[in-house]
């Protein structure tokens, strides 16, 4: 297997605590380097993992040595650095959401297909065998036909001047933590609903703090999910949640987070009485992520994380 060279952008907390470990743990991968608009924050990540700081993403994209960018900077900006990136020849691991539109997210696959390279959403948890297992339990008829599915992911706020909090950079809890949600629901249903009714709470920046929505499917089952931003002020709280209600028995996440690693269990419950927990063994989502991407940019693998998914994800 080749090594994989890698280029960062953004040096936030999602870099510093996931991607750029991830990567160094990977005997496949190599980081190249980081751009960070702070480029204090993109040095003191160079020195601790190795690799150049770049003063501007332009030079970058530019840097013959890069295979693959990942895009982990604010929201707002993921749409056009990847398309630039893109443009200039590199595979693309772009954080969640891609973009605030299915068409923005569109132009980005369109990038991505001109150019002949891959571009993934990064939604690391969907990697996660505890995913695909449920999954399983729904194809195999487990618990009978679906009537009923609900999702819940709420966390601490924040103090205001993070990009969470704020309107300019797509803050606000749907784009943050309800794309968890509405993924998660469109990974195990694997349908897409008719209709969507939503209710939320704004902020006085104009942000949503807490939403809670209902999806109608064309055959009568229905979903629904919370997310908010909520909880204790900057204490990292959480509340991560899934059940799903069938005509034979229910799933129910009881020992689950979303991209939560180690042993994660759900139980079912049947209708005849029985009950049966079953625990699923789960490495470290974003580096399942990172490898599978990695084998992505060999020309091994397609990613896991598809256009059509991401796309309806947008919708």
């Amino acid at each position: 297997m080749e090594t994989v060279k890698v280029g960062i952008v953004g040096c936030g907390m999602i870099t510093a605590r996931r991607h750029a470990p991830e990567y160094t743990d990977n005997p496949h991968a190599q980081i190249v380097g980081f751009y960070d608009f702070d480029q204090q924050r993109a040095g003191e990540l160079a020195a601790g993992y190795g690799g150049k700081v770049y003063a501007s993403p332009e030079e970058l994209f530019a840097d013959p040595e890069i295979d693959a960018v990942s895009i982990c900077s604010p929201n707002y900006t993921h749409a056009d650095y990847s398309i630039q990136a893109l443009r200039a020849g590199k595979h693309v691991l772009c954080e969640k959401p891609l973009a605030p539109t299915e068409a923005q997210a569109e132009e980005m696959f369109k990038a991505a297909e001109e150019n002949h390279v891959y571009l993934m959403e990064a939604f690391a948890y969907q990697h996660s065998p505890y995913i695909a297992a449920v999954r399983k339990e729904i194809e195999n008829g487990t618990i009978g036909d679906v009537r009923y599915m609900e999702s819940a992911y709420i966390t601490s706020d924040y103090d205001p001047k993070n990009i969470r909090m704020r309107r300019d950079t797509l803050g606000g809890c749907t784009y943050d933590l309800g794309v968890y949600n509405t993924s998660l629901i469109l990974r195990i249903l694997g349908d897409e609903p008719a209709k969507v009714r939503a209710i939320a709470s704004f902020s006085e920046e104009k942000i949503d703090t807490l939403t809670s929505a209902i999806f109608e499917y064309a055959d009568g089952k229905k979903a629904a999910f919370s997310c908010g931003m909520a909880l204790a002020t900057d204490l990292d709280r959480h509340i991560d949640r899934f059940e799903i209600q069938g005509t034979k028995g229910s799933i129910k996440g009881t020992g689950f987070e979303f991209n939560g690693d180690g042993e994660l269990s759900y139980t079912i419950t049947f209708f005849d009485g029985r009950e049966e927990m079953k625990t699923i063994s789960v490495p470290q989502n974003y580096r399942l992520e990172v490898e599978q991407m990695g084998r992505c940019v060999e020309g091994k693998e397609t990613p896991a994380v598809t256009r059509g998914f991401s796309l309806a994800n947008a919708r």
